[in-house]
């Protein structure tokens, strides 16, 4: 038998295309929620943002709002600070697949997460949440983020055409899939905690937290808390749910205007607010603003 080298890389078709055009306009809409998840992750860690520690990213948007230093423990600030430095791959090879558009403006301010919180139980809480405050408030935002990220992925992946366009959509979605199980699993640890001084355990914030989000979206249930009913564990056999799943426990999957709805709080991915109150950026997000 000859000598060879071993072959490492995956041997694509002749003619096959590396990124469709319209791959383009889907793989920059995830740079909004790339974005969020990098700069809240960053600041809540580090006590900085991507201004920072990656300004060529940013291209020229706007700081975000009310970003600061949360209280973490060393176990929390270890995790997100890994996060964080995730995060800013995923812009970086996002950016230099398919260009880039400067960073949105974003709200990551106390009073945002609060009045998410306050929707989620139908009143406002006192004192109002503040993720800032300690690491289980600050993980019980972060329950918010990269599920989003993941859902969105999943509905974006038999979209495109390209294939270093999949590779690169197949790479995040691996991270973030990893990301959300770690919260989900941080927070199934705590489940029955009250979350101070609230009289809410964490499983309470997180089963309130996913109705939410699946009221905004308005297209049924793709979003579980971490104890459910059995009809919706796996096989309808378990409370546990670490995982969300549907009834075949694959993941969900939303469209860019799901994802919208949720992260503007507005219910209507026309109306921009919540994280974006001027709306997210790219094709596909700014074609969903009304025109004035």
């Amino acid at each position: 038998m000859a000598d060879s080298e071993p072959v490492c890389q995956p041997a694509y078709p002749a003619h096959a295309i590396a990124v469709d055009e319209e791959d383009v306009n889907l793989l920059q809409f995830a740079e909004n929620i790339e974005h969020l998840e990098a700069d809240y992750f960053l600041w809540g860690a580090l006590g900085y943002g991507l201004d920072e520690v990656a300004p060529e990213l940013v291209m020229g948007g706007p700081p975000p709002i009310g970003a600061k230093k949360a209280k973490l423990d060393s176990l929390t600030l270890n995790i997100i600070t890994e996060f964080a430095y995730e995060e800013v791959g995923h812009l970086r090879i996002l950016k230099r697949t398919v260009g880039g558009f400067p960073r949105p403006l974003m709200d990551l301010s106390a009073g945002n997460f609060a009045k998410l919180i306050d929707s989620a139980f139908g009143y406002a809480l006192v004192p109002p949440f503040d993720p800032y405050h300690d690491s289980l408030s600050y993980m019980i935002s972060c329950y918010v983020l990269p599920y989003m990220g993941l859902v969105a992925y999943v509905g974006t992946n038999p979209l495109l055409t390209g294939y270093y366009a999949k590779r690169v959509l197949a790479g995040l979605l691996g991270v973030e899939s990893g990301q959300d199980a770690v919260i989900r699993a941080y927070l199934y640890e705590r489940a029955e905690e009250q979350v101070h001084p609230y009289n809410h355990t964490v499983a309470e914030f997180t089963a309130r937290i996913s109705e939410l989000r699946n009221r905004l979206a308005k297209c049924g249930i793709k979003d579980e808390g971490i104890i459910v009913p059995k009809e919706l564990g796996a096989e309808k056999r378990t409370t546990t749910n670490v995982l969300s799943a549907d009834a075949d426990s694959i993941s969900y999957m939303r469209t860019p205007a799901e994802v919208l709805r949720i992260l503007y709080s507005t219910g209507d991915e026309h109306i921009p607010g919540g994280f974006y109150p001027k709306g997210g950026n790219g094709k596909i997000a700014r074609g969903f603003l009304k025109k004035p």
